[in-house]
């Protein structure tokens, strides 16, 4: 059963991040599930910290292709990245670390594609620009366990336009839990839709304004998006996948049923076995 192009390798499997925070011994074989599973198209790769290498290497099975997240910054992404299971580092700017020592530093992370968090500060634009014209990819932080963590629209709208006109890639970590712009019934966060991502970097592709994409990106009707999604050809889904590679979810299972229940994919990927949070 196959998986719909705009929705291939989408979700990155964070499942031992929060809010899930599944421990290790059950993430390692409910990732091997999700790549046999009839949806495993839907899944990416395996997020895991790089403090928690050496226990992840220790489960049983054989290893699988990691993304690793480097809090500490350059150094810690270069320790990490030279390993034949390691194809990407996801790399954090320190707070306080000059932008000219961050990408001097970044320079020696070798052996995996680098993906560096643009931080929410004065120093966002000169990393868009550093990020220009390189291999290296940029990452935002969308969302997380306090309400500050969430960009509002007009924040991220900005953020996706900067990287779409600077010919940047880019993936979103946290707050993305759900398809379609929603309030979260427990918390009360504002938590962005991960359509809606997608949605406004073919906004941005097509030259609409910043306040184009916040609107797209404040969109509550789950119909009117996934219309726009099917009215989606097959160039423009290869050019906004081009731009938005992925986003890291806690949760298989939530993007894989809000999909479902949208009608993007077909019902029997939902009742596969196996589905694990």
């Amino acid at each position: 059963m196959t998986v719909p192009a705009f929705a291939r390798g989408l979700c990155d499997d964070a499942a031992v991040f929060p809010p899930g925070s599944m421990p290790l011994p059950d993430a390692v074989p409910a990732h091997r599930a999700h790549k046999r599973a009839d949806y495993a198209e839907l899944v990416g790769s395996f997020v895991v910290a790089a403090p928690m290498l050496d226990d992840l290497r220790a489960q049983p099975g054989e290893p699988f292709p990691l993304i690793v997240t480097a809090p500490a910054g350059p150094r810690q992404a270069a320790a990490a990245a030279g390993a034949d299971d390691v194809v990407s580092v996801e790399v954090a700017v320190p707070a306080g670390m000059p932008v000219d020592e961050f990408f001097a530093e970044l320079r020696q992370v070798k052996g995996a594609t680098v993906v560096v968090e643009v931080p929410r500060d004065e120093r966002r634009p000169q990393i868009v620009a550093g990020l220009a014209g390189t291999d290296w990819k940029a990452k935002f932080r969308t969302g997380g366990v306090r309400a500050e963590m969430y960009p509002d629209e007009a924040e991220l709208a900005a953020a996706i336009k900067a990287v779409v006109d600077a010919g940047v890639p880019f993936k979103a970590t946290a707050g993305l839990h759900h398809a379609v712009r929603n309030t979260d019934p427990e918390t009360g966060f504002e938590q962005h839709g991960f359509l809606n991502v997608l949605l406004a970097v073919d906004d941005a592709l097509a030259g609409r304004s910043a306040g184009e994409l916040a609107r797209t990106l404040g969109e509550r009707d789950g119909a009117v998006l996934a219309e726009r999604v099917r009215r989606l050809d097959g160039a423009r889904v290869a050019a906004v996948r081009s731009r938005f590679l992925s986003f890291g979810t806690c949760s298989i299972a939530e993007p894989l049923t809000d999909l479902v229940a949208l009608g993007l994919l077909p019902a029997a990927l939902a009742e596969t076995e196996g589905v694990a949070r």
